[in-house]
């Protein structure tokens, strides 16, 4: 259904799953070994896999911190897009990436929920692409302190409110990872 021509393709987002991005995240292991099953499942069924790794004044670039978390691990023939904002299409090569490909349908993983996540969600979706986000395959650190919900409650309200994005000629979608697939979805 996407809005992009000839672009059939589906390709896995892995965003930001770097060692300081979540320590302190909620359901940390579980998240990341569910990202390592979309990844692996990806893998086995040729889908593209992009990592998306984010840099700034408090995730300095080759820092430790700034490290992929070491249970996920990127082969050398997966893209790796630089960014240093929250979208990860924002002055990245990411677009041109998933052009490339033939991708017009995007399965989204990673951390921080609201943040890079949610600007990802959008940025694609107003971009043309189809969007489906892993339920349990994002993480938020507790952000309380500073006056947002628990981080269980920014999940679970960004999963449902993506639960049901449309607009016209592209859709949204929350998915738990057991029910992940790859394959393109019909139109209605």
């Amino acid at each position: 259904m996407t809005t992009l021509p000839d672009r059939p393709n589906t390709a896995l987002l892995v965003i930001d799953v770097q060692n300081g991005v979540v320590a302190g995240a909620h359901r940390r292991d579980e998240v990341v070994a569910n990202i390592d099953t979309l990844v692996g499942k990806a893998r086995a069924e040729d889908v593209p896999v992009v990592w998306v790794q984010h840099s700034d004044d408090q995730l300095k670039r080759d820092s430790e911190s700034w490290q992929y978390v070491p249970e996920l691990v990127r082969r050398d023939a997966e893209p790796l897009v630089h960014k240093n904002y929250g979208d990860s299409f924002e002055d990245t090569d990411l677009e041109a990436l998933l052009a490339e490909r033939g991708v017009g349908r995007l399965v989204v993983t990673g951390a921080q929920t609201d943040m890079c996540i949610r600007a990802t969600l959008h940025g694609a979706f107003v971009r043309g692409y189809d969007v489906m986000l892993v339920g349990d395959a994002h993480t938020t650190e507790d952000l309380s302190a500073y006056g947002a919900p628990p981080p269980e409650q920014v999940i679970a309200h960004t999963n449902l409110y993506w639960t049901w994005e449309s607009a016209p000629g592209r859709r949204g979608g929350t998915v738990g990872t057991a029910e992940v697939s790859f394959a393109a979805v019909a139109e209605d």
